[in-house]
């Protein structure tokens, strides 16, 4: 029997219309999963992840696609649009792609990110974030983390600081040098490289605000953080933007080792 899936509500967003429209696409002109996915050279599985929204095209499927259903470039339009517009779902979108990454990059300046965190630091940052909802916050948090962190291979892992992530007292003297003796901890793992800035290295495009490069299976996305939410990227060219943005703040870390030393300089001061 074949399978019955309910279509995408595509009044959600360009997402979701765009994948709305690929299945009735496919559907109009009679092709089964399979043959769709012959066409641009992808298993029937692909394609049906697509079509429900759990995962995102690319560019040079959606040629093959135009030019299968006659439709011009229609398609690639409307994937540039579902792009650059604002995505509601942009949170756990990143959360999937965060769960699928080889690697990850990523540049943090006011705070331990969260993949890094304790307990009670995170708790703490919950605190002044959103006191009234901490449990939830720490509880989602964790989730993520371990997520991320507790796979059979978890992604590799390279990250910028500024070193007065070491020096702001998050919590008090005892959360931080319990955050710190783990941060080093976690500096010692073969799939993860800390690196920091120290004020002396001046102005950088870091001051712009945090972002990080998710490294997936054929391809590049990234996220750009703010106050208030932030930005998930698709666009190819956005990508590779960020990546020699990453490139030169990463010129004007320390390396490993002289990291590891100042991680150790900040303990002394909370012991």
């Amino acid at each position: 029997m074949p399978e019955v899936r309910a279509p995408l509500n595509p009044k959600i967003d360009l997402w979701h219309f765009l994948a709305f429209y690929l299945r009735f696409l496919r559907e109009r002109e009679g092709l089964s999963l399979t043959q769709c996915g012959k066409i641009i050279g992808v298993a029937r599985s692909t394609v049906s992840n697509i079509e429900a929204g759990r995962q995102r095209p690319q560019e040079d499927q959606l040629v093959k696609l135009d030019e299968r259903y006659g439709t011009g470039t229609l398609l690639q339009v409307m994937l540039w649009y579902a792009r650059n517009a604002h995505d509601p779902d942009w949170g756990r979108q990143l959360i999937r792609y965060e769960e699928r990454a080889d690697a990850i990059r990523l540049y943090h300046g006011k705070s331990i990110p969260r993949p890094f965190q304790t307990e009670e630091y995170m708790r703490a940052l919950a605190v002044a974030g959103n006191p009234e909802d901490t449990d939830n916050a720490v509880a989602r948090r964790l989730a993520r983390q371990r997520a991320l962190l507790e796979r059979e291979k978890p992604p590799f892992l390279c990250i910028i600081l500024d070193e007065g992530v070491l020096g702001s007292c998050v919590g008090g003297r005892e959360v931080m040098m319990a955050q710190l003796t783990h941060l080093r901890e976690m500096m010692g793992l073969p799939h993860v490289i800390i690196r920091f800035l120290q004020p002396s290295a001046g102005a950088h495009e870091g001051f712009d605000g945090p972002f990080q490069i998710i490294s997936l299976e054929g391809r590049d996305v990234a996220y750009s953080g703010a106050q208030y939410g932030g930005r998930l990227i698709e666009d190819p060219g956005e990508v590779r933007g960020l990546w020699a943005t990453f490139d030169r703040i990463g010129a004007k870390a320390l390396p490993e080792d002289a990291s590891r030393a100042l991680v150790e300089q900040y303990l002394e001061q909370y012991t």
